[in-house]
Formats: C-alpha cells, sequence, structure tokens
C-alpha cells in the first residue's frame, strides 16, 4: 500500500529503537538554516575563519597526486601519521608521553560521536545506568539510549559538577541496586552549560570515581578553544586508570571531515578498533590524510588563536545583548570557553512552548528540554554564539528578548496554561542527587 503514514514494520524492529526521538536540534535545522532567521540554536564552528583558499589547494593536491592512497581503504584504527599528529595535539593541553599518552593507544573515530558509541558498544548492557551532568551534550543522550542505558544526571552549579551532588547519586543508586558503569562528563566549557568544571574539583572527582570504581568518559571537543588564560588541564592529563578521554577535529578544523578520536586505557584498545571495524571497517583515509596534512603544513596554532579571539568578541556581543535586552529575571551563565551560554527564563516560560512563536519572529535557539534524559529543563535555553556575526547575534537576542516580553504579557493576562516543568539554574539541578531517566 502506498500514501499511508502508518509504519507497516513497526512489530518488526529491534527492542532498542523502541523509543528513539528526533534531537532536538536537528529538528531545529531546516528551519534556523533560512536565512531570515538568526540561529542562536546550533553549534557550528565558524567555518570562514580558516584560509580556505589555502586550504581548498591542499585538499585538491591530496586527491590528484596521493589519490592512489587517500581514496583506498585504510586500517582501523587510524593512520599511524594523524596519531602521531593527535598525540602533538593532546600535547598542549597537557596530556602527553608523561601520563602514557601514545600513539598506539589513540582510535580514529569518524567525529566524536562515534567515539561515544563505540565506548557505549563495549560497556552498556540494557538497563545499565550513566552518570552525565544535567544538562549534558543531546548526542550523548541519544548515544546512551540507542544502548538502552538509563541516565542519572548529576546537577552542575558555576564550577560546574557537583562532587557532593555526585556521592549522593552514586551512593543511591547503590542503594537502588542499579548498576553504573561510567560517569559520562564534559568537564571543559560543558556543552550545553558553558560552564567549566574547577581546578579543585577535578581531582576530587576522579577520586571519587576511582572510590566507586566507575570509570570516566571525558568529552573534550572545546578544550583549546578558550577566551580567558589556560584551561585547567583534563582529567586524562591526572589519570591514566579508567579514563577514556575523547576529542575531535570538528571545532578546530573542519567538522565536514568527521574525524574524532579516543585515547583509550591500553587495555581497551584492541576492543575498541574491533568494535569500529565492525561499524565502518575503517575511517576515511582522504579524511584523515587531509587532517594530517593540515596540521604537518599549516599554522593550526595561529589558526586556533584567530577562533579564540572571533569566539571571545561574539560571546561578549551575546552577553551585552541579553544585559541590554533581556527581560527582568533571565539569568545565564558566563562561558569562558566553548561555543554556548545556557540561559535560565524567568518564572513561568516555557521554551519548548515558546520555540514556535520564536520562529515566527525569525530567531531560533534549542529548549533545555534537549539537554535531559527525561525531559525537564523546559525553563531553560541553549544559545549559540559561534556562527552568528556579532550584529547578528544582538538582533537575534532583539528578537527572542521581544518573544519572551510577549509571552509574559500573555501570562499576565490571561494567567499560567500548562506550566513550564522543573527549572534548571545556571546549569544545574535544583536539588542534589540522581534524577534517572
Amino acid at each position: 500500500m502506498t500514501g499511508t503514514t502508518l509504519d507497516d514494520y513497526t512489530d518488526r524492529y529491534a527492542r532498542r529503537v523502541r523509543g528513539m526521538t528526533a534531537s532536538e536540534i536537528r529538528a531545529l535545522f531546516a528551519v534556523a538554516s533560512r536565512p531570515e532567521v538568526v540561529s542562536l540554536a546550533g553549534g557550528a564552528p565558524y567555518i570562514a575563519a580558516l584560509p580556505l583558499d589555502a586550504v581548498g589547494e591542499m585538499l585538491g593536491r591530496l586527491g590528484a597526486e596521493h589519490g592512489a592512497t587517500t581514496l583506498q581503504y585504510g586500517i582501523g584504527q587510524g593512520t599511524p601519521e594523524l596519531r602521531e599528529r593527535i598525540c602533538e595535539v593532546m600535547s598542549l593541553s597537557g596530556i602527553d608521553a608523561s601520563c602514557g599518552a601514545s600513539p598506539e593507544d589513540v582510535v580514529v573515530t569518524v567525529g566524536g560521536q562515534q567515539a561515544l558509541d563505540l565506548v557505549a558498544r563495549l560497556f552498556l548492557d540494557p538497563g545499565d545506568v550513566v552518570l552525565a551532568e544535567g544538562p549534558t551534550y543531546v548526542g550523548a543522550l541519544g548515544v546512551f539510549q540507542a544502548a538502552q542505558a538509563q541516565v542519572a544526571h548529576v546537577p552542575m552549579d558555576d564550577e560546574g559538577l557537583i562532587p557532593e551532588a555526585l556521592e549522593v547519586a552514586i551512593a543511591d543508586l547503590a542503594r537502588a541496586g542499579r548498576r553504573v558503569k561510567f560517569l559520562y562528563t564534559i568537564p571543559t566549557y560543558q556543552n550545553p552549560a558553558g560552564v567549566t568544571l574547577s581546578e579543585e574539583r577535578r581531582e576530587r572527582v576522579l577520586d571519587i570515581c576511582e572510590r566507586a570504581g566507575l570509570l570516566v568518559v571525558e568529552d573534550d571537543p572545546y578544550g583549546q578553544l578558550g577566551f580567558e588564560g589556560e584551561a585547567p588541564r583534563p582529567l586524562r592529563a591526572r589519570r591514566r586508570d579508567g579514563v577514556f578521554y575523547l576529542s575531535t577535529f570538528s571545532k578546530t578544523f573542519a567538522p565536514g571531515l568527521r574525524v574524532g578520536w579516543i585515547l583509550a586505557p591500553h587495555a581497551v584498545r584492541d576492543k575498541l578498533v574491533i568494535a569500529s571495524e565492525a561499524q565502518i571497517l575503517c575511517p576515511s583515509a582522504y579524511a584523515q590524510s587531509a587532517v594530517s596534512t593540515y596540521l604537518g603544513t599549516m599554522p593550526w596554532r595561529q589558526q586556533l588563536k584567530v577562533y579564540r579571539e572571533i569566539y571571545r568578541e561574539r560571546r561578549d556581543a551575546l552577553l551585552d545583548a541579553m544585559a541590554d535586552l533581556m527581560p527582568e529575571g533571565t539569568t545565564w551563565t558566563t562561558p569562558r570557553g566553548g561555543l554556548f551560554v545556557w540561559a535560565t527564563l524567568p518564572d513561568g516560560l516555557d521554551s519548548k512552548a515558546m520555540m514556535p512563536r520564536a520562529v515566527a519572529a525569525r530567531v531560533a535557539y534549542v529548549p533545555g528540554t534537549g539537554f535531559y534524559a527525561d525531559g525537564t529543563g523546559a525553563g531553560n535555553m541553549r544559545l549559540n554564539f559561534s556562527f552568528p556575526s556579532p550584529e547578528r547575534i544582538r538582533e537575534g537576542v532583539r528578537r527572542l528578548a521581544g518573544v519572551m516580553e510577549q509571552e509574559i504579557a500573555m501570562r499576565k493576562v490571561f494567567g499560567a496554561v500548562g506550566g513550564a516543568g522543573p527549572r534548571r539554574r545556571q546549569g544545574g539541578s535544583d536539588t542534589p542527587g540522581p534524577d534517572l531517566a
């Protein structure tokens, strides 16, 4: 039968497919990409800041001069040259040979997303629990959901994950007989909250996980995009055992190439390679060669400085516009790096319910509900500042503030309809302990 909107395959899907939902961010892309819409929604880097002529020439040479190898199959772990370059990149953050970092323990992945999926495939059984900051990266929630795991959110404040709340969550889940496999954390310039785990808390979080026998999965896509001094050393620079370090070139070079990596404990490396080969056979040799050549022939360290300056200017434009234009009662984080600001709305406003009216006003953001496994966070929104120009950012905030003012006025006239649900202030939860979903 043709023309039906029903899914004739419903009773044939695997159990893991049940409950799969579209990403809040992906669902916005079609609207947010329209030129008349100021998008504060996505997390796209400002690729136009690259020396695109030189990059284009480089990519052309790879095909013309080295096509016999760059267009061929490769090895599952990734090319030795790129793995060596990755170690050079990590050394800038303090992850070097002194803490056990070696090209032999690097596994190249198809972006950071595949890195997350590989870790989930290796360690998560249906019903297992993952501890994660609340809010957390929406792509990680999709991976854990596909693995049929549950997420227990641990609250944050302006200094990042709260160690006492982590201890409470671990103890509560142990008493409930739940099997917790690892802590998933974005400690530096967190997505979506923009906060950074403080120096003192990093050691405490590692100690807590070590005592509890928990692995730590450290996701670090933004660590080299700091605006105010050096970022704290990554968790993997402090402990080598039980810490998986994930990163990507999507935010510092080119997301379209889809090249990321895992630095794994040595004993796990072979299993990661086997799992990756089962998925993709091998990462793209062309994409790997492009990244290796970029790192080996172009001034990429200087390019990082260019990005930092651009993103600092745009962050400041967003924060200044919010201070000038946002309605009373709105609060937000002040990121020291990365790409995002996390805003808490005035009492009673619902970011998800407000979204259609914002799109009608030609501005887009991501509702906070997308960053919680249980769908809470309607009193929050994530705002991105990396892609629009400072002028467009201010215009976007002006439009968004106007929508919020209208919502507030409507509530004064008609009263509350429904409700915004549980609120999450300054990137954290209102109460400590696990928020299991």
